[in-house]
């Protein structure tokens, strides 16, 4: 990936894993929202500040999955922002241990306004700004 990526490192819990010790396929899915979480907060922000009349709710999500993650691993979130328009944004995540893919995947996330009715909107410049630098 390229250098505009934000990674996160991280060792597979227990309750992360099915019967037989392999991490749950779903379980990729929190591993990118918590490194998406991570890139926000490495921007200054958060994406779910008290009070917020923003959402940012998922419209797209997708895995691919090449070797499979155990109890006790290793490894590594490479994230980064694919792509941001107007009112999305699209991640683009890989999962690593020992610099060998485990999974790859996408999510896309849409800015809303959630009152009166939830809605579609505009990213605020602000939020734009801060992200800017890690797309």
């Amino acid at each position: 990936m390229p250098t505009n990526e934000f990674i996160l490192r991280r060792r597979v819990q227990f309750y992360e894993t099915d019967p037989a010790g392999i991490v749950h396929f779903s379980w990729f899915f929190r591993y990118m929202e918590e490194a998406e979480h991570a890139l926000w907060r490495d921007a200054g922000l958060s994406i779910h500040p008290p009070d917020s009349e923003l959402g940012w709710p998922r419209v797209a999500a997708s895995f691919e999955y090449q070797r499979a993650l155990r109890f006790e691993d290793e490894f590594v979130i490479h994230l980064r922002i694919a792509n941001m328009s107007q009112k999305t944004i699209r991640y683009e995540c890989t999962v690593k241990k020992d610099d060998q893919p485990i999974a790859t995947g996408t999510m896309t996330v849409a800015c809303v306004r959630k009152k009166p009715t939830m809605r579609a909107v505009e990213i605020p410049d602000e939020i734009v700004k801060r992200l800017r630098a890690h797309e």
